[in-house]
């Protein structure tokens, strides 16, 4: 019995090594799992389920190998792809959630999420986070051409870059007293995220119990995945 997380692949087609390592994640460690939850920035970039790209249309074809493992899979979405919706999930064969998630693991409830929410410090990128997940916003966005919104993406990314130069380690981690607050507020002692791309497993107290934080790695460098039994917790990677 196995839980499996992943999150941060920034899958993209400039990078075929992160995906030849999916796919080898794929064939080695699925088979016989309980799950498999995506845990955000699947993509590099998600500019709407509209481009059916030939890059696109390989990394649906991993997820349906896994679907015909009968293998239940869960998408939480991240500050890179959350213009993934609906046809992408019935193309894949997996579910959506909401962007915070209380799951039964094994007899203890475990908040999931992306974890860009948690990084409060951040208020340049919690203020493009708010307007980029209204309604409004992205309608308008996916009703552009999709030769647009490439373009639109590209930039985005190149700003994205630029700005992260000045902003120090500290602000881009998240703040301790935000993932307190959330774990209070979803009942539980345990919180599963990525985005910072600092696996790590931290122990701390949260209301005079003992609590856990487990950060996802991502797949600049390495193949990064959590495995959750019965029993144990543990981060692992392989080399790309």
């Amino acid at each position: 019995m196995a839980t499996l997380f992943i999150a941060d692949l920034h899958l993209s087609e400039s990078r075929p090594d992160i995906l030849a390592a999916f796919e080898r994640f794929i064939e080695q460690h699925i088979r016989g799992i309980d799950a498999l939850y995506v845990l955000g920035d699947l993509f590099e970039a998600w500019i709407g389920d509209d481009d059916q790209s030939v890059f696109n249309q390989q990394v649906k074809a991993l997820f349906q190998r896994v679907a015909m493992q009968r293998v239940p899979m869960y998408f939480i979405h991240g500050n890179r792809d959350f213009l993934i919706g609906q046809r992408f999930a019935n193309e894949t064969g997996m579910q959506l959630l909401p962007e915070q998630q209380v799951i039964e693991l094994y007899g203890t409830p475990t908040l999931i999420m992306h974890g860009d929410t948690l990084c409060t410090d951040d208020e340049a990128y919690q203020k493009f986070r708010k307007r980029s997940r209204s309604l409004w916003w992205q309608r308008m966005i996916l009703s552009l051409p999709l030769i647009w919104r490439r373009k639109i993406a590209k930039n985005a990314r190149q700003r994205s870059m630029q700005a992260n130069q000045y902003k120090s380690e500290a602000i881009m981690d998240v703040n301790q007293l935000a993932v307190e607050r959330s774990m209070r507020d979803a009942g539980v002692q345990r919180l599963i995220h990525g985005h910072t791309h600092r696996p790590a497993i931290h122990e701390f107290s949260l209301a005079d119990k003992a609590a856990q934080r487990i950060v996802l790695g991502d797949w600049y460098e390495q193949g990064s995945w959590l495995v959750v039994t019965p029993d144990a917790v543990r981060l692992e990677n392989t080399p790309l």
